[in-house]
């Protein structure tokens, strides 16, 4: 059955700031502390966002979650009202406090591991939220998440979402953003490859690797995949040193390309030849690797070439590369995606795209976005209202200029008025998407 893939891109959430809370990602290292905009950030997400969909491309959009989460604080031990919890807290546990305004749901690639229904023995679309416990503010968002995909995708007759693995470390999870997914089209058969930074022996690094063999291993068992056509591969180990923390920094496919750096897999020969004997009868998979030569993993990591979005533009032959605004400025980066384009490979052209917001805090094109690959009886039963078009990106966009703020500075992360701020956003926001009154915390409290 045809087939499309839609990209679900998260919300930049209205507490978008800069704590610096993700070890081993450097650019929110670098940027710690630094002024944020939320409402440009999140302006700066639905322009992307409408221009793919103008393009052609469908587009989904998944809310962001509630914060501060107070939950988290009350978990800890503060007591009282919640503007008393959220001061208390500020003033015994600060880190705690960051911690529960982090609007890291806002990249969508690390929500869920998504198995496409031509995959599965079931014949269902598989979801299966991330556990994210490798970091204390992103291990809150597992349980919001799996509402969100259970709202996009409500009918259990052809969906199944998963709830997250279990919150230990030997299951670390951090979703597609150490997934891909490789075929011929997107409604046959595909071939699934699940990269991990280590197995539960494995000794940790300086830098966490966050995605384990074991947490694959259970997703790709859970939605019933077909093992011959499964890959699980091990991400260097000294990427994940360098500031990869994730597989999508330095690796990106889509139909039948993978795109990634030559340090990327701690065995890059066997990883080749696994998809292709993976692929056989399925798929003749093409491999763009780029070499150290030209462009060092500095120079990926400093500018998320990987990290870019690789889409089948509608009537163009060749794939297309939506790489952030970074890459044009790297000039390595910049020779080589010129090199890229003028050569018969399979990526004809690269668009370039500004999410500095996002990529202030080390996510870029692709970690805003889950791909969600979907035929025609399926999308027919999605939640419609979840869909970008003209009317939702107006609505959504009135929306974020109505209770967005311009700037929060350090100091203003402590105001108690972002509670009761933010839920008057959220409650909106539920009517819009059509999430239901009892899809916060808040709303259910």
């Amino acid at each position: 059955m045809k087939a499309v893939e839609v990209n679900y891109d998260g919300l930049v959430g209205l507490t978008h700031n800069y704590a610096g809370l993700s070890h081993g990602n450097l650019a929110s290292a670098k940027n710690t502390g630094n002024v944020s905009k939320p409402k440009q950030g999140a302006l700066q997400g639905l322009i992307k966002m409408k221009w793919l969909a103008d393009a052609g491309l469908m587009q989904g959009v998944l809310p962001p979650h509630e914060r501060p989460f107070l939950p988290l604080l009350r978990g800890a031990g503060f007591s009282g009202s919640e503007s008393q919890v959220f001061e208390s807290a500020w003033k015994n546990a600060p880190d705690l406090a960051r911690a529960s305004l982090s609007s890291a749901a806002m990249w969508a690639a690390n929500a869920a591991t998504v198995s496409p229904s031509a995959d599965t023995k079931d014949n269902r679309l598989h979801l299966t939220a991330a556990n994210l416990s490798t970091m204390l503010h992103r291990s809150i968002e597992g349980e919001q998440t799996a509402k969100s995909l259970q709202k996009a995708f409500p009918d259990t007759v052809g969906f199944a979402v998963h709830q997250p693995l279990p919150a230990h470390t030997d299951f670390a999870d951090e979703g597609a953003a150490n997934h891909v997914r490789l075929c011929n089209d997107h409604g046959s058969q595909g071939v699934e490859l699940f990269v991990y930074g280590r197995d539960q022996n494995d000794i940790q690094l300086e830098f966490p690797a966050r995605q384990t063999l074991l947490s694959v291993q259970s997703i790709a068992r859970a939605h019933q995949l077909n093992p011959k056509h499964i890959v699980f591969a091990k991400q260097n180990p000294a990427v994940i040193a360098a500031g990869a923390f994730h597989n999508d920094v330095v690796c990106v496919g889509a139909l039948n390309c993978l795109f990634f750096h030559e340090q990327a897999f701690a065995d890059k020969k066997q990883v080749i030849n696994d998809i292709q004997k993976a692929a056989d009868g399925l798929f003749d998979p093409v491999f763009v690797e780029v070499s150290q030569e030209d462009v060092s993993i500095k120079d990926a990591i400093k500018s998320y070439l990987f990290n870019s979005m690789l889409v089948q533009w509608p009537n163009e032959d060749r794939l297309v590369l939506i790489a952030p605004e970074e890459c044009r400025k790297t000039p390595a980066v910049l020779r080589y995606c010129e090199k890229l384009i003028a050569s018969n490979g399979p990526i004809g052209r690269v668009e370039y795209v500004n999410v500095r917001q996002s990529m202030r805090n080390g996510g870029g094109p692709a970690c805003l976005r889950l791909r969600v690959v979907l035929n025609e009886d399926e999308l027919a039963v999605c939640n419609q209202k979840m869909l970008l078009d003209d009317d939702l990106f107006e609505q959504l966009s009135s929306w974020v200029n109505t209770h967005y703020r311009d700037e929060l500075h350090d100091k203003d992360l402590r105001d108690p008025a972002l509670i009761s701020e933010g839920r008057l956003a959220l409650d909106s926001l539920t009517k819009i998407l059509d999430l239901g009154s009892d899809f916060y915390q808040f709303q259910r409290n």
